[in-house]
């Protein structure tokens, strides 16, 4: 396990569809750069990524003040 990178000691949950990762290859990047991927939106959640037709864990997410990025930034993140 990879301990450090863009994700290290984040806790990330993909919520909606993503249009350019298939939601394994997205969870399997954040985990290569040093994140854990989560399945459901919990109060140790640390960001959330969202894409098309996000619906509850968005929502929850909001109402934890749980940071909230979409695709393009999660892009952006694997880029830098």
């Amino acid at each position: 396990q990879v301990s450090s990178g863009v994700f290290s000691g984040q806790k990330v949950v993909i919520t909606g569809s993503l249009a350019n990762y298939k939601r394994k290859q997205a969870q399997d990047l954040i985990e290569s750069l040093g994140g854990e991927a989560q399945s459901t939106v919990t109060n140790a959640t640390t960001l959330v990524i969202v894409g098309e037709d996000a619906g509850s864990k968005k929502q929850k997410a909001e109402k934890l003040g749980i940071k909230i990025i979409s695709e393009e930034e999660f892009i952006k993140m694997l880029n830098s």
